[in-house]
């Protein structure tokens, strides 16, 4: 069963993101491997502005294990996407994110989907445990019925 569009309020931080001409592909509308960049940058932005992520000196950094994507309407340039952002599951050394991209003022999410970062050492690429500034971060984004599971 197709998931159906949710509303902007299903989203506890909402950050505009501008279009570019380059977004667009030669159908007229943002390709579709440009939405997966507007995820990583309301999930970026939103950690960089929390001083949660260094991304220069930071001994914890956040890879994409996992990604998906609904589309249920078109973006396209010049527009405004507003990105919500929650969590889903927050776990020791794992974040489910979810997203949903709105064109300007549009209350129904254009498309909708998730990625999931494994937390890991910078240097090693070993899981390591969320750092408690993250999780502290992260919890006033937690969805109702999201899980969290307490660090070992």
């Amino acid at each position: 069963m197709k998931p159906q569009p949710e509303h902007r309020s299903a989203y506890p931080h909402v950050q505009a993101i501008t279009t570019r001409w380059m977004d667009n592909d030669v159908y007229g509308h943002v390709n579709n491997v440009v939405y997966y960049s507007y995820f990583d940058t309301v999930v970026n932005t939103y950690l960089i502005r929390q001083g949660v992520l260094d991304i220069e000196a930071g001994n914890t950094i956040g890879l994409v294990i996992e990604t998906h994507c609904n589309y249920f309407s078109s973006l396209s340039f010049p527009d405004t996407v507003m990105a919500g952002l929650r969590v889903a599951r927050l776990g020791t050394t794992s974040v489910r994110y979810e997203v949903g991209l709105f064109s300007g003022d549009g209350e129904t999410a254009a498309a909708q989907g998730h990625f999931v970062h494994v937390y890991v050492d910078r240097v090693t690429r070993r899981p390591a445990a969320l750092p408690e500034p993250l999780r502290r971060a992260l919890e006033p984004l937690m969805a109702p019925g999201a899980q969290a599971r307490a660090e070992a």
